[in-house]
């Protein structure tokens, strides 16, 4: 494989990328806030995505960017459009003129929540039902329609020793307050976004003639946010009690999926991915950032 763009290098997936990454020098992290070692992007500006790419000779990008603040999207429909469905319509046609391929990642929100049968597989019908759930799947579908070469990622619930997430955001509450009230009627799967990472590396290599077909990739089992918060106390050794609420008694701006579990049998029977369980990742995540308790090393 040649040179590789990540762009949005800057959140919890492109900062596990980049850890992964090492010293490569096939890889250019990008982001639309230039750092250290990452260079200035807008996804949506097409002269400078098709420069960038010529400059560097790029093969594969890994579009990691995206507008994530879910109830912010909802009073700011335009910026959310232009970042997750503007954005990736200018990635896909940038690749496909070079003939080269994109990884793009997508979520559970374009699923309306509504109990089913089992998880969501990937041919299931979108009903997203929230200004980013819209804005993702218009994404989606503009990569499609592109007939660029490449695959779409859908993932739920991603947190990491990086960046702002709710992992991070436990902790803190957990240290702090003797106890809080968290959401327990809303399911789904945390994932681990080095867990992602790594599945994104084994199967860039194998993309080939795929044109924006879709995937789902979580960790493995289910849990409510409860769950979660419950066994992050837990791991941590903090003494902070956990009360189940309902979505009603936490309101928000965007409406969230009551049931979001992905389908994951497509990927792994195709390029072979790990999904370990989530417990088990959350475990290592808060070890590599120093929050596990003795008695859980």
């Amino acid at each position: 494989m040649g040179k590789i763009l990540v762009t949005g290098s800057l959140g919890q997936l492109g900062c596990e990328l980049k850890e992964l990454a090492g010293n490569d020098q096939n890889w250019i992290f990008t982001d639309a806030l230039p750092d250290n070692g990452t260079l200035q992007l807008d996804i949506c500006d097409r002269q400078r995505v098709k420069k960038l790419m010529e400059e560097h000779d790029v093969d594969l990008v890994i579009n990691c960017a995206a507008y994530t603040n879910v109830d912010k999207a909802e009073s700011d429909k335009e910026l959310s459009t232009k970042i997750n469905a503007e954005g990736p319509a200018v990635l896909a046609r940038c690749v496909r003129e070079r003939n080269a391929a994109l990884i793009h990642i997508s979520t559970d929100y374009v699923f309306d929540g509504k109990r089913k049968i089992g998880a969501y597989r990937e041919n299931d019908t979108c009903r997203p039902q929230s200004v980013y759930g819209i804005t993702k799947r218009q994404g989606e579908l503009a990569i499609r329609r592109s007939r660029c070469r490449g695959v779409i990622i859908r993932t739920a619930w991603l947190y990491s020793s990086y960046g702002n997430n709710f992992v991070k955001t436990m902790v803190r509450l957990g240290s702090e307050k003797s106890e809080i009230g968290v959401v327990a009627d809303q399911t789904g799967t945390p994932t681990y976004a080095r867990d992602l990472a790594k599945a994104i590396l084994t199967i860039a290599p194998h993309i080939g003639e795929r044109r924006g077909e879709i995937y789902h990739y979580t960790n493995e089992g289910s849990c409510t946010w409860f769950d979660f918060a419950a066994l992050i106390m837990l791991y941590c050794g903090l003494d902070c009690k956990i009360n189940p609420i309902t979505t009603e008694e936490y309101p928000t701006a965007a409406h969230r999926p009551a049931y979001s579990l992905l389908d994951k049998s497509k990927i792994r029977e195709e390029f072979g991915v790990e999904t370990p369980w989530w417990s088990v990742s959350l475990k290592e995540s808060l070890h590599k950032m120093g929050k596990l308790a003795p008695q859980h090393l």
